[in-house]
């Protein structure tokens, strides 16, 4: 492939979007190597907190626009999420200091306190370079985004009516408003933003997926939320498939390719017909110019017998070892955490099923919106309950609690401007933890296991628990005994956090600032999982044996940095899909495909 569909007739601004694990900050750095070789002057933007374009490239980026030196024309720059929200705090609430009681300073504060503001604050920072006529960016050809605005995020911008008037009212409830209580004189700006973000010839959206149904859908579901706002036209690109082998020996890379060529073959019909661009699995991280310069071009064709180098055994921590510990408690809350599509879905089911076999009363449950328990389950067991905390029926069910207490008392204008604060998807946080603290209770008296969603989702949700304890202390006041679903979350015996990641270097990046976050609010990730090991796999196919070879620093880092536990699941010829694969995950000492000769 040595001209990808999507860096064709190419316009100024190109948003690259998809789950951790996709390979998009890679894309996104081989599409700026590309555009600069042939002689465009190219800004790359990332907004990740856990970005590693500077790691891609071997050079510092930090907050301020910089050269590449080993790339003429191009210049990278790292949004710092933190200190955006940080700055946008100080905006909001240096106007009012020494004007306000220290009260009501401190209730501002807390309404900023959360992810909602550090999500509107990174948009706002790459907002000015979508607006920015005549600074900093003007001297670019194209400006590349490593990262997209959520549908989220541009639907609380789109939010009418006049939000500050709205909170010093106090008809507005402490949910999104208070990050967007300082928008008003930006309002302008913003508008002509998202209208560059909705008209073709100024913006292009690139959803990245790799080659399996749960990617898939993320983007499905991704394209069909920002197409409602106006995003129509994207293109798709599906990463890391697996050229055919040619070694007819090679059971596993062989099982691979079928599965992932069903798996498109299947490609929901929406995405299906848009745009499509297919890039093959590459033996090298790609990490350095000489690499990425390599990301479009067809792989190089490989025989079994081309690379015998020796893939060090990877030691054997199997599923199973947590599952015991996790055992022993006898009842309790165990979470599984990560990125979208690094398999937390299929980490949940398999040790919710462990232990219903053992005999425990075991509730699964998911916050993700996007998570097919059923489909990876397939069937039922005894002592098993299956559930979902559906963020569309939870904020239903609470607009309509709120509207028929609190809106009882106002007038018709008043009224009307509450259903617009619950019209906001932040309303849907509130609900979602409401019905997350009914779980937490629960896993007093037996087993249960969340499959929570994709992490951003997840973290505002861990806001809204802060907050919540926060409050119950401020009410409760010192000396009081009380005990809030923080506290069981930051209680070992109680909780256990599971992080799970791929041995590659963006997923663990983003797990271990996952873990970051979580030990900020008290919270003691327990223990790792490594999901779709190679390494842990013993592949025979070269490709496959270079990659593995390229997930040992990465397996190391996990065990020797970020972990005091971990478990490695290995690349399995078939997905774990059914009660009988799902329970291999946890009985068996190593998941091995079919003997490959």
């Amino acid at each position: 492939m040595s001209a990808p569909q999507f860096l064709g007739d190419l316009p100024r601004f190109v948003f690259f979007t998809g789950k951790g694990g996709v390979g998009k900050t890679s894309i996104a750095c081989a599409s700026a190597l590309r555009l600069a070789r042939a002689g465009k002057r190219v800004l790359l933007v990332s907004t990740d907190p856990a970005s590693n374009v500077g790691q891609v490239f071997g050079v510092t980026i930090g907050n301020t626009i910089t050269e590449i030196g080993s790339v003429p024309g191009l210049s990278a720059l790292e949004i710092d999420p933190e200190q955006a929200a940080d700055d946008y705090r100080e905006r909001i609430i240096a106007p009012v200091r020494g004007l306000l009681p220290q009260s009501a300073l401190a209730s501002i504060t807390e309404q900023l306190s959360g992810s909602c503001t550090t999500e509107v604050a990174s948009f706002d920072e790459f907002t000015g370079l979508l607006t920015d006529t005549d600074g900093a960016v003007v001297d670019f050809d194209h400006v590349l985004f490593d990262t997209a605005p959520t549908g989220h995020t541009i639907r609380l911008l789109q939010l009418p009516g006049n939000w500050t008037d709205f909170l010093e009212t106090g008809k507005g409830d402490a949910s999104c408003l208070g990050p967007l209580a300082g928008l008003d004189k930006q309002k302008a700006t913003y508008a002509a933003a998202v209208a560059a973000l909705a008209d073709p010839g100024r913006t292009r959206l690139v959803l990245v997926a790799r080659p399996a149904p749960s990617s898939l859908r993320e983007i499905e579901r991704t394209h069909a939320e920002l197409a409602a706002l106006g995003m129509t036209r994207p293109f798709v690109v599906v990463n890391a498939v697996m050229p055919a082998p040619r070694g007819s020996d090679d059971a596993l890379a062989g099982a691979v390719c079928r599965r992932e060529q069903a798996a498109l073959a299947d490609m929901p019909a929406a995405l299906g017909a848009l745009p499509q661009d297919r890039i093959e699995l590459k033996a090298a991280n790609m990490v350095g110019v000489d690499a990425l310069s390599t990301l479009f071009d067809a792989a190089i064709p490989e025989s079994v017998d081309a690379d015998r180098a020796v893939v060090p055994d990877v030691a054997d921590v199997p599923l199973r070892a947590l599952v015991d510990e996790i055992e022993r408690d006898g009842r309790g809350l165990v979470m599984c955490m990560g990125k979208g599509g690094v398999g937390k879905t299929t980490v949940a089911a398999a040790v919710a099923v462990a232990l219903a076999e053992r005999g425990h009363d075991v509730h699964l449950t998911t916050t993700d919106p996007a998570a097919h328990l059923a489909e990876t389950l397939q069937g039922g067991i005894e002592h098993l309950r299956v559930s979902r905390i559906d963020p569309a029926e939870a904020g239903r069910a609470y607009r309509d609690r709120v509207m028929a207490t609190k809106g009882v008392h106002l007038d018709e204008e008043g009224k009307a401007a509450l259903a617009e604060d619950l019209r906001s998807p932040c309303t849907e946080e509130v609900a979602v933890f409401q019905a997350f603290s009914r779980v937490i209770h629960e896993s007093r008296s037996k087993f249960v296991v969340v499959d929570t969603a994709p992490t951003g989702h997840t973290l505002l949700l861990m806001d809204a628990t802060g907050s919540y304890h926060r409050e119950i202390a401020r009410q409760m006041g010192d000396g009081a005994h009380f005990t809030t679903p923080l506290m069981r979350l930051q209680d070992p015996e109680q909780t256990k956090v599971l992080l799970v990641t791929l041995a590659e270097t963006t997923p663990v990046l983003e797990a271990a600032e996952l873990q970051g976050d979580l030990e900020r609010a008290g919270i003691r990730p327990w223990a790792w999982v490594i999901n779709n090991s190679v390494a842990a796999a013993a592949p025979a196919a070269s490709l496959l044996r270079r990659r593995a070879l390229a997930e040992l620093d990465q397996i190391d880092t996990v065990r020797g940095r970020h972990a005091s536990r971990y478990a490695v699941i290995p690349l399995l010829a078939d997905e774990p899909v059914g009660i009988p694969a799902l329970e291999a995950l946890t009985t068996t000492t190593q998941l091995q495909p079919d003997p490959i000769g």
